[in-house]
């Protein structure tokens, strides 16, 4: 059977790296961006798959709309970084298959390096096999988790991670009018910190906020986070440096325990 693809989305982004991804594989693709220059009449009636890749404050959205459109026998997905609340949607509106999706990568990653595709089977038995040899093929790694397991996960791995870079950002922002200021005294390592403080406040605050905003796991790790930071400034005002620094070597040997 020849495999017709449908991504709503797949103008920009990841939505557009895996067309990119599925057209160099021999797929017919039927790619549709904001404009909806494609129906989604038309591409759920023409896909035996249909991607979501839309922001993440409109997926669930779209998916409300593609679902009841979805032949019984196709397979809906989607690729958004969060997964409990597009794969509820995708199972409440849709009688098709479905998988949620997560690629823990960008779309300029090079094929070289180490590159992980999250897989939260929710209602499946013929599209899983498939979409697993697809991206395996192709060098992929394939994590098969639950939406939920994927949600706590990501609260740490990219909501620790954005979070603190919003707040250095942040400060920084309180404390100088411009970068120009630090630049005669930024090291590399801080430099390469920036980077991602641009990226983050600049080039896709939409994105990064609703990782945060839109994750059920996040409460509790701000929580964590400024639990820590209220120690901190008790340690610090405090002048308890071997406290710290005892703090510090712990949190070491809990994250990277000596070999045995």
């Amino acid at each position: 059977m020849d495999i017709e693809v449908g991504i709503i989305g797949g103008t920009r982004g990841m939505g557009k790296w895996f067309a990119d991804y599925l057209r160099e594989r021999g797929f017919r693709l039927h790619v549709t961006g904001s404009k909806g220059e494609i129906p989604l009449e038309e591409i759920t009636s023409r896909s035996h798959v249909v991607v979501v890749s839309v922001p993440i404050d409109v997926t669930e959205e779209v998916i409300a709309r593609v679902g009841p459109l979805m032949k019984e026998e196709a397979l809906l997905m989607d690729l958004t970084s969060l997964k409990v609340g597009p794969v509820a949607a995708m199972l409440k509106f849709s009688t098709s298959e479905v998988i949620g999706g997560h690629p823990l990568f960008g779309p300029n990653t090079a094929m070289f390096e180490d590159r992980r595709f999250v897989l939260c089977p929710a209602r499946t038995e013929k599209w899983l096999p498939w979409l697993k040899s697809v991206l395996t093929a192709g060098g992929i790694h394939c994590v098969e988790t639950t939406p939920e397991r994927h949600d706590e996960m990501m609260a740490l791995v990219q909501g620790l991670n954005h979070l603190n870079n919003m707040m250095m950002g942040l400060v920084l922002s309180r404390r100088v009018s411009s970068l120009k200021e630090l630049e005669d005294y930024a090291t590399p390592l801080f430099a390469a910190k920036m980077a991602l403080v641009k990226k983050v406040l600049q080039e896709s605050p939409r994105l990064y906020a609703e990782i945060l905003c839109k994750n059920p796991y996040i409460e509790e790790i701000v929580g964590l986070y400024s639990d820590m930071l209220d120690w901190f400034s008790l340690l610090i005002r405090e002048g308890r440096g071997e406290e710290l620094r005892s703090l510090l070597e712990k949190a070491a040997q809990n994250l990277w325990p000596p070999s045995p």
